[in-house]
């Protein structure tokens, strides 16, 4: 019997702090650690991510390697996120892995985090059958990618401006709602009327898989001005609105990802990133179970930013490319440097 693949992952892309144990694809522990600073500033600060990550990844590790049962010896692979993401965070992140390898001797494979939102429904005991398409969905990022195989991807679709969680925050900063906005309009949402406003869905002229969400928000903006929310605002308004601006974003995914599954044949499809956790997203897309499709969706604890993700993508990108040169542990760590986009999605 071949000799297991223990993998230690690291991920540090934007403000959780993760760390996860693998072995052969299969999770042993996934510590993940939210930085609730940021809440008191309504987004994400770069400095303190990167200060929170530093102070915390060490104690996060010892963490990960217990629950796992797991010695830091028995450690044969090492993954940590390189791009996108905040530099800084990366950094942390990534040297800290760089060097954890270095001194075990054992390789390092570095991971784009996007590619780890998408293999993160490899996670769940039922997977997806090459190809597929995938719908990334976060507050960072919004994709519509087809996967012929691991790692052979063609993005068909991404965003204009904003993500689609990055709406959903910016719709919950303008009804004064908090932050993260997704969990707070997707709650209030289920107490509204989705039918009580009718948002704009975003049709752009130069792609048919491209969204734009800077057009609802701005609608919503609008709307909130011209019938004086601050006046009028109540439990029933804003739920209603929070419904119909959810109706709005969903019914844009979903109607750009089933337009993609048609027209390239594909019946598999994966929801992921950490929008694939709101639960009409979840209902809209299940619902096509069984009825010509196969949806697959990542148990929560996978949607968000997590470690977890960025070992199976390790995994699958060390045995499926293992005998190429860029596993080669004396030039590993030349390969690993962090970038803003998708250059090597």
């Amino acid at each position: 019997m071949s000799e297991a693949i223990n993998i230690l992952a690291f991920e540090t892309s934007c403000d959780e702090t993760s760390v996860a144990v693998l072995e052969n694809g299969k999770v042993l522990s996934n510590i993940i650690l939210s930085q609730e600073y940021h809440l008191n500033f309504g987004g994400v600060v770069p400095e303190i991510a990167s200060r929170e990550h530093l102070r915390k990844i060490a104690e996060l590790t010892e963490e990960a390697l217990e629950k796992a049962g797991k010695k830091i010896t028995e450690i044969n692979l090492v993954a940590a996120t390189s791009e996108p993401g905040l530099i800084g965070a990366i950094l942390i992140g990534l040297n800290f892995a760089k060097s954890t390898a270095a001194t075990l001797n054992v390789p390092f494979v570095n991971v784009n985090h996007i590619q780890a939102h998408l293999y993160s429904s490899f996670l769940n005991e039922r997977k997806p059958n090459f190809p597929f398409i995938g719908l990334i969905v976060s507050g960072g990022h919004t994709l519509i990618v087809l996967v012929e195989d691991f790692f052979k991807h063609k993005i068909l679709g991404t965003t204009a401006d904003d993500a689609a969680g990055e709406a959903f925050d910016k719709v919950a900063k303008m009804m004064g709602l908090g932050y993260p906005g997704g969990p707070i309009i997707d709650r209030r949402a289920k107490e509204g009327d989705k039918d009580f406003h009718k948002f704009p869905i975003s049709r752009l002229k130069d792609s048919k898989y491209n969204f734009s969400f800077s057009g609802i928000k701005t609608s919503v903006l609008y709307y909130l001005r011209n019938n004086n929310f601050e006046q009028n605002k109540s439990d029933k308004l804003i739920n209603d609105i929070c419904a119909s601006f959810q109706h709005a974003i969903i019914k844009t995914l979903y109607d750009k990802v089933m337009l993609a599954a048609k027209e390239y044949g594909v019946r598999d499809i994966t929801i992921s990133g950490g929008v694939s956790a709101n639960s009409s997203l979840k209902e809209t897309f299940s619902a096509l179970n069984g009825k010509g499709y196969n949806i697959f969706i990542p148990d929560f604890i996978y949607t968000t930013d997590n470690a977890g993700m960025i070992g199976i993508t390790a995994y699958y990108k060390y045995t499926t490319e293992k005998n190429k040169e860029f596993l080669d542990k004396e030039s590993l760590s030349t390969h690993a440097r962090p970038r803003l986009d998708y250059e090597n999605f």
